[in-house]
């Protein structure tokens, strides 16, 4: 049996920019200039100033309350019976990865959700933070099907935030602290390296998203021109959004703000600007995709680039008043030796896996669009989409010379089909688990082998993989 079908898949959206530095209330607090060893003094030493923590806090709060969300609309739309307990086979990024048994899932979802508000509360901070880091990322590694940039992203700022003493300001652990100890609480201030952090994550993300954009299909326009004239029966914009110079006057709008943005948000005198741009940027993706939670994560993410004790000035009653820690001025880090060069070693080689990893797929040959080699995890987001107009895996055993295809809807579920069939190495993964399937059923191993035809950006459709390779060999 043959199965033919029509499927279109790809990440639609956008995402940019690298960072410089600064924040603070001083011309001091700018990135320090010089050269040699006195470079290096001040570059740590710029990092390691303790700063207000209460922008922190507010990210974290908003942080918290998305992931919160986030599983609420699991629950509303079924997705973890759908996603990790209905499969009866998984993607897993890690073999030995498996999603619990029984109702099990349903209890890690709801911890998920305890956590996150335990995070967003700032309560038991230390260990609540660690735990929701831990429990999302299992979820994450579960199943390639289930691949989102926004849950890469909310696996990332978890870790980060996890290592950042985050609950200093607007929380219920300094609350207690206060109580405990009046007078004696540790003040409201974070070393700068952990705002640094996450503002560098941020920017990472936007501008490898612009990046990615720098390719000849996003430069004519698509997949955008394409998806932009699927809103052609919207209210007043439908007609206009479904000509093609709309589809490529945004598509090069998207390519600016996504190459520009990191740089206008570090920047003090361009900051307005760059929010006002992100903010409108994606409440549009918000809009016109459906991408989750993404959209207003990298709203969120707003918070950190201010001045760090913005939230005191416009958001007083949070704070009763106080204010900013230190009078307003930067306070050098008490720290020194290896609690000094231990955190600054870590944010270096974890900023330079960061800047690396996205640009992986130079290694490879062909292109990322097509063969999806280097694709995850590397904010390649929104820019393709891929018609298959035929898929057909077949197994031939070895012993009999009998060939026979498979009915796929056996197998996946419709979500997982819907992926696996735009991804080569997806299919791989399948070929593997029907062959060893098929070894402890019969005692054989058989030749797996794929018929996917496909287009990509509306171009032509031709294989996707190799139909005369064994796909199951080791």
């Amino acid at each position: 049996m043959t199965t033919t079908t029509t499927m279109t898949t790809g990440d639609r959206s956008t995402s940019t920019c690298t960072a410089s530095t600064s924040t603070g209330t001083r011309a001091s607090t700018d990135t320090p200039t010089g050269t040699g060893s006195d470079l290096r003094r001040r570059w740590a030493a710029y990092l390691t100033a303790e700063v207000d923590a209460a922008s922190l806090a507010v990210f974290r709060i908003g942080y918290g309350a998305l992931i919160a969300w986030e599983v609420v609309r699991y629950v509303l739309h079924d997705r973890i019976y759908r996603y990790y307990i209905e499969p009866g086979f998984f993607f897993s990024f890690v073999p030995f990865i498996r999603p619990w048994g029984g109702t099990g899932m349903y209890w890690h979802f709801a911890a998920l959700f305890v956590l996150a508000l335990l995070c967003a509360a700032g309560l038991f901070y230390r260990v609540s933070a660690a735990l929701l880091c831990a429990a999302l990322t299992y979820v994450f590694l579960l199943d390639k099907a289930q691949y989102l940039n926004h849950l890469y992203l909310l696996c990332l700022v978890g870790l980060l935030l996890a290592a950042a003493p985050a609950h200093r300001a607007l929380s219920l652990d300094r609350l207690r602290a206060r109580r405990a100890s009046p007078g004696g609480a540790p003040a409201e201030t974070v070393p700068r390296l952990y705002l640094f952090a996450l503002k560098a994550q941020i920017a990472i993300v936007y501008f490898y998203g612009g990046v990615a954009k720098l390719n000849g299909d996003w430069l004519r326009g698509q997949p955008l021109t394409m998806w932009l004239a699927e809103h052609r029966g919207a209210p007043l914009i439908g007609p206009l959004l479904a000509t093609p110079a709309a589809g490529l006057a945004l598509s090069y709008a998207g390519l600016f703000i996504d190459l520009s943005m990191g740089f206008l948000l570090f920047s003090r005198r361009t900051f307005p600007l760059g929010a006002a741009l992100a903010v409108a940027f994606n409440l549009s993706n918000a809009l016109l995709f459906k991408i989750g939670i993404f959209p207003y994560a990298m709203i969120a993410a707003l918070a950190l680039f201010a001045d760090p004790s913005w939230p005191r000035r416009r958001l007083p009653f949070l704070f009763g008043g106080a204010d900013r820690p230190g009078g307003g001025a930067e306070v050098p880090s008490p720290a020194a030796g290896w609690r000094r060069a231990l955190p600054l070693a870590l944010l270096h080689g974890y900023l330079l896996v960061h800047l690396v990893v996205p640009l992986r797929h130079w290694a490879y040959p062909g292109d990322v669009a097509w063969n999806e080699a280097g694709h995850r995890f590397s904010w390649r987001m929104k820019l393709r989409d891929k018609n298959v107009s035929e898929l057909d895996i077949r197994v031939l055993d070895p012993r009999t010379g009998v060939r026979e295809s498979l009915d796929l809807g056996e197998w996946l579920t419709d979500r997982q089909l819907g992926e696996m069939c735009t991804r080569p190495d997806m299919i791989a993964d399948f070929a593997r688990h029907v062959a060893d399937r098929w070894r402890e059923d019969f005692g054989v191993r058989p030749i797996v082998t794929a018929r996917v035809v496909a287009s990509l950006n509306g171009g032509p459709y031709r294989d996707l993989v190799d139909p005369t390779l064994d796909l199951a060999s080791p």
